[in-house]
């Protein structure tokens, strides 16, 4: 309830902000100064939405809450599914690597936070700018892949339950090793053109906000690289996925509304809902808005048309981050064993220590069970005689 509330306050005053940064120039489009092509020049509305509230407030508030709550949460999942868990289910390998991909994000958002506070100045270098850029959108698609696994191995469960545990880990494993090489592969391109900027009137290098265009007349060729990459990557890691995740959904409530006469039918079915809300408010925050005006932004810039929803495309790129966040709470209404392994985790049981527990527990139940036959056999007895 009340990480609910924190997001809704974060939606709420990033709208607050984007709204005020608003400007009615070009989509952060800087130009070249012909007397020296090391620097850059912008208009006065791009000058004032890199000054505003939005970029340097709300912007790393974001981030830190980010890094906050992301780091310790998906470094415990990994710990978890590294060291607690001892059955490495398609589930567990899913999550885990999912889990990876966000803290490899996590531990780069202490730069992102010190860019904005710092007014919107990076100081790190083209290498850091182009390697915290991969690794962010490398995050993004790389958690709509393995959330997609998920969901699609959710229903898999549900529909089929006897299918073998073997195979099913180890075409996990595969899947993921291929999910991993794909997004490798899909990140290269942005590490084949420039992220940093220096403004020539604000004396600051922005990383990623800033779009070099040599020609106002002709802006295509100098964005041409980001235009084809984000738009084949909207379709292909965003869209296409996206329906698998419904058309998985959808056959799960159906396998779970065929399954009615199992006692536990109504349980499953209460945990595939809370699982499908949490997936639904994970995409519908961070990766429909980021990918839609990431289409537009670059659409338009292509064409060199006037965007004054700069300041709605940078919050959306912010807001995907919160992915980081998000994520472990699939894991949580996923598996069960996750939750009762964190349990332990911040209990500080040792996995002997938990051991003993469910054999005692297994024990004082099978002592119940006998004690309750032994009683019903006396009373069968006592009333033949």
């Amino acid at each position: 309830m009340a990480s609910s509330q924190i997001l809704s306050c974060l939606l709420l005053f990033g709208c607050v902000c984007a709204a005020n940064a608003i400007g009615i120039g070009r989509a952060f489009i800087g130009v070249v100064d012909p007397q020296d092509a090391d620097r850059v020049t912008v208009d006065k509305a791009t000058a004032e939405t890199l000054r505003s509230s939005l970029t340097t407030v709300f912007l790393p508030i974001v981030y830190i809450v980010v890094f906050a709550v992301g780091l310790p949460t998906n470094a415990m999942a990994i710990w978890v599914f590294l060291f607690r868990t001892k059955k490495k289910h398609p589930a567990a390998i899913y999550m885990a690597n999912l889990a990876l991909s966000d803290l490899l994000f996590v531990i780069w958002t202490p730069l992102k936070i010190a860019y904005h506070f710092n007014g919107n100045d990076w100081i790190y270098g083209e290498r850091l700018c182009k390697v915290l850029v991969g690794f962010f959108y490398g995050n993004m698609y790389c958690s709509i892949l393995f959330i997609t696994c998920l969901s699609v191995q959710r229903y898999w469960v549900v529909a089929h339950p006897l299918s073998h545990q073997k195979k099913n880990s180890k075409m996990a494993i595969t899947v993921s090793v291929s999910i991993w090489a794909f997004i490798w592969l899909t990140t290269t391109p942005l590490y084949l053109y420039d992220h940093t900027a220096k403004l020539m009137d604000l004396n600051i290098t922005t990383c990623h906000d800033v779009n070099i265009i040599h020609d106002l007349e002709n802006p295509f060729p100098d964005v041409a690289l980001p235009y084809f990459y984000f738009v084949l990557m909207a379709g292909i890691v965003f869209l296409v996925p996206s329906l698998v995740i419904i058309l998985a959904y959808i056959l799960l409530l159906k396998a779970l509304g065929n399954s009615m006469t199992d006692g536990n039918a109504g349980k499953n079915r209460q945990k595939a809902v809370v699982l499908i809300v949490t997936v639904l408010v994970t995409f519908l925050v961070c990766f429909v808005p980021s990918n839609i005006m990431l289409v537009i932004h670059y659409t338009l810039l292509k064409d060199g048309v006037i965007n004054n929803g700069y300041g709605f495309y940078i919050t959306t790129l912010c807001l995907a981050s919160l992915n980081s966040c998000l994520d472990p709470f699939i894991y949580y209404f996923v598996s069960e064993d996750f939750r009762d392994h964190v349990k332990n985790t911040l209990l500080c049981r040792s996995s002997r220590t938990v051991e003993r527990m469910r054999v005692s527990f297994s024990s004082m139940k099978y002592s119940k069970k006998s004690k309750a036959y032994v009683s019903e056999s006396g009373n069968t007895q006592s009333s033949t005689c």
